[in-house]
């Protein structure tokens, strides 16, 4: 029996985020995390422009990418096999964009982690099953579950982080509508 590289965009990010954590890690480099955080000086720069885009790459440990991978594998693959892999890696640069560009005009904190491209799958996995004229109930229950929690978390002092994830929820919900239409 063969493995088979099965999810071509979600696996490749995870292995990357895994190989920036462990560099960043054992090596102390923080001025390599930096590039892997959500920018905060001129968008002039060419490096805080890739960083509106990067910053979903980099990780504060492996205690968050485990908690971000482990949701990502499990609702990714299907999702990429559904929608295909252009569109999901289309999905995580709008996602990481929108994102990037919340935290560099609204807050002044620069923050790293996946955690909205994952909120943006879940909530984009609720429609995997949407009939049209039916709004499912999963979605409901995971639009309260994880979205009411992320407005609730985003009014304490990591408020930064919270809209991410938020965005990336509001993201897998609207591109979820754009898909069944």
């Amino acid at each position: 029996m063969k493995i088979g590289y099965n999810s071509p965009v979600v696996l490749t990010y995870a292995f990357a985020a895994a190989i920036i954590v462990l560099v960043t890690e054992t090596t102390g480099s923080s001025g390599l995390y930096v590039w892997f955080t959500s920018p905060s000086g001129s968008l002039n720069q060419p490096g805080e422009f890739l960083r509106l885009f990067s910053h979903v790459l980099g990780h504060s440990g492996w205690s968050q990418l485990t908690g971000n991978l482990t949701l990502m594998l499990l609702v990714g693959p299907l999702l990429e096999e559904k929608y295909g892999s252009f569109k999901i890696f289309e999905m995580f640069m709008i996602t990481a964009l929108v994102t990037g560009l919340i935290n560099f005009f609204v807050f002044s904190a620069s923050v790293a982690g996946g955690t909205g491209l994952v909120f943006m799958l879940i909530l984009l996995s609720s429609f995997a099953n949407f009939k049209t004229g039916k709004i499912p109930l999963t979605l409901i229950l995971v639009a309260l579950l994880f979205l009411g929690d992320e407005v609730l978390q985003s009014f304490n002092n990591n408020s930064a982080s919270g809209f991410s994830h938020l965005a990336g929820g509001v993201l897998g919900a609207i591109y979820g509508f754009m898909r069944i239409k």
